[in-house]
């Protein structure tokens, strides 16, 4: 699976022939190539894989999935290197639990662990 993660160009700049910015992800800044959104300049929104922006998106798209990626436990994390930075919640809604699956040792307590129950029996 791909993850791209939008991000604000801050700055330009040529290196050895290659379009290079200053990327904003909500708070983390990264260097990306732009040499595949020739049109992309600074103030442009662009989704980023792997240090190449790979297409430009508006502002409000690039809020959005922000929003979708901060609510991902270890997206942000995974493909940048370092969480996202937590932004004021808009709203009062809870945040979703994250999913723990049963026998994966998260929901059993101390005792369950230090005394199982014998064979045979439920």
């Amino acid at each position: 699976m791909c993850l791209g993660i939008p991000g604000r160009v801050l700055e330009l700049r040529d290196e050895a022939g290659l379009r290079m910015a200053t990327v904003d992800f909500g708070g983390v800044r990264r260097e990306v190539c732009l040499d595949y959104t020739p049109g992309a300049g600074i103030g442009s929104y662009v989704i980023v894989h792997v240090g190449f922006a790979i297409t430009e998106v508006d502002e409000a798209e690039a809020r959005r999935t922000l929003d979708v990626l901060r609510a991902m436990a270890d997206a942000g994390e995974t493909e940048l290197g370092e969480p996202l930075p937590e932004q004021p919640s808009r709203d009062r809604r809870p945040r979703p639990v994250p999913y723990r699956p049963i026998g994966s040792g998260a929901a059993e307590t101390q005792a369950e662990r230090a005394d199982p129950p014998a064979k045979g029996t439920p």
